[in-house]
């Protein structure tokens, strides 16, 4: 395993675990919520309710149905690559990964302990 996985590996762990010790409402969570807001509305329901623009956009509020949470660190912080070309590749710095985990925590609708390990497809 290289440095760069190792480092890598472990800014993730720190991310998320300063993201799930986010309060609702807090600094964190609020910059994380502009940061979606600014860069994912235009195809994704990044809030608590409503649709997504993109019928084929999951609900943000839903993600922990798809992924551990904590597990989209490493994809936002280096490049979110999906197989559509619709979807623009965006990374994001280490701080706007904590903050954008932070956010996605707090709208949950539920946290689903199995649900299935991996990184969005």
């Amino acid at each position: 395993m290289s440095f760069r996985a190792i480092s890598v590996g472990l800014a993730g762990l720190l991310l998320a675990a300063s993201a799930a010790a986010a309060p609702a409402g807090s600094p964190q969570v609020d910059r994380g919520r502009l940061i979606v807001q600014r860069n994912c509305s235009m195809c994704h329901a990044v809030g608590r309710t409503g649709d997504s623009p993109n019928p084929a956009a999951p609900h943000f509020r839903d993600l922990s149905e798809r992924y551990p949470i904590d597990d989209l660190a490493e994809a936002l912080a280096e490049g979110i690559v999906v197989g559509h070309p619709e979807m623009p590749q965006f990374r994001f710095s280490s701080q706007e990964v904590s903050d954008i985990l932070a956010y996605l925590q707090s709208i949950q609708t539920r946290q689903h302990a199995s649900a299935p390990r991996g990184g969005p497809g």
